[in-house]
């Protein structure tokens, strides 16, 4: 699975991040050559510096454009990975202007980027499963529903994805594929990933797995809200199936692709807070009356139908096994010291 990597040129955006370093992980594994553009790690600890990575690595604005630009063309990547963002809701109440810079200026500046490099056959872009009008309905949302967007988080990948059909349109249309150009882009959609090493705030597990490490309660907000909770390392692997795909010139991969688990997998906030509990004593939670500050939905499902049949990706690991891994990354960090990325990617893998 995934040999198509081996000795491949990969360039990431956001390779710092939770995902990024994640996907470093398994780029290594699978003995292909990467090089990253991000932002320096904002979190400390940092999984990025705790993985101590092989590839390039350039600390870089995604606002940056000549930089940017630089970065890809010294490299001549084969297929590139963009998932560089600001991808808290929180923190896009607090700070619109940059999320929208960050998600939808930055990707403008990467597709302008790709224009410009003829060694890029393939490209990736990764989004969010909040790009969809979410009406709180009971049926998963397929990749041809409405896009949109309450907050600005959610609207900045919505407009991100706009932008990429507008891109595909105008420069990288299919119908042209060959003739005007080199490249396949798809865009990946996927949400409520977790993982060991994401030490983000105002994330449900890092926060409760923080609060263990110092023998503290954490207060659960919204514990009704249901998502679909999936480990990283599946979100990935769909990442690197579609591009695999694209890199084998496989036109009709070209398009928008939902990553998630099964819906009726789906648990609430309270229901994975319990959980975890169960596989970590120290975890000490307290559930309170949802916020009101600012608007954040109850539910949402993705439907990935359209992944499973045609692509042949499908989770690998059901939600409960999803939380099992993800506190025992953590747990085994706090208490020992121990870094279980490698170990569950082999793990994964087999």
């Amino acid at each position: 699975m995934l040999d198509l990597y081996k000795n491949k040129k990969v360039f990431l955006t956001g390779h710092t991040g939770f995902k990024g370093s994640w996907l470093c992980a398994f780029l290594e594994n699978l003995e292909a050559e990467y090089a990253g553009y991000s932002l320096a790690p904002f979190t400390d600890p940092s999984h990025f510096e705790l993985l101590k990575l092989k590839g390039e690595s350039t600390i870089g604005d995604i606002a940056d454009i000549r930089l940017l630009k630089e970065s890809i063309k010294r490299f001549e990547p084969e297929i590139l990975f963009h998932l560089a963002a600001q991808p808290l809701v929180r923190e896009s109440y607090k700070d619109p202007l940059t999320t929208y810079q960050t998600n939808v200026l930055g990707t403008l500046n990467v597709l302008e980027a790709i224009r410009e490099c003829p060694s890029i056959k393939a490209v990736v872009i990764i989004t969010t499963d909040k790009v969809y009008e979410n009406m709180e309905w009971v049926y998963p949302y397929r990749e041809e529903d409405q896009l949109g967007g309450y907050d600005m988080y959610s609207s900045s990948k919505a407009c991100s994805e706009l932008l990429l059909r507008s891109y595909q349109r105008s420069f990288f249309g299919l119908d042209t594929y060959k003739i005007k150009h080199n490249v396949l882009i798809g865009s990946a959609r996927a949400g409520n990933v977790i993982g060991g090493g994401d030490w983000s705030t105002d994330r449900l597990i890092p926060d409760i797995v923080k609060a263990a490490s110092v023998n503290a309660i954490t207060k659960i907000r919204n514990p009704n809200a249901v998502r679909p909770w999936q480990h990283v390392l599946d979100c990935l692997n769909g990442y690197l199936m579609l591009g695999e795909k694209l890199l084998n010139q496989e036109q009709q991969f070209a398009d928008a692709w939902n990553f998630a688990p099964y819906s009726f997998e789906s648990m609430t906030v309270e229901e994975v807070a319990k959980v975890s509990k169960s596989i970590w004593e120290d975890i000490a939670i307290e559930f309170g009356k949802p916020e009101q500050d600012h608007h954040e939905a109850n539910l949402l499902k993705l439907d990935n139908t359209k992944a499973i049949s045609y692509l042949g990706w499908k989770p690998k690991w059901n939600t409960e096994k999803a939380i099992e891994k993800t506190i025992e990354w953590y747990k085994n960090y706090y208490k020992h010291g121990d870094l279980r990325t490698y170990s569950q990617i082999k793990e994964y893998l087999r």
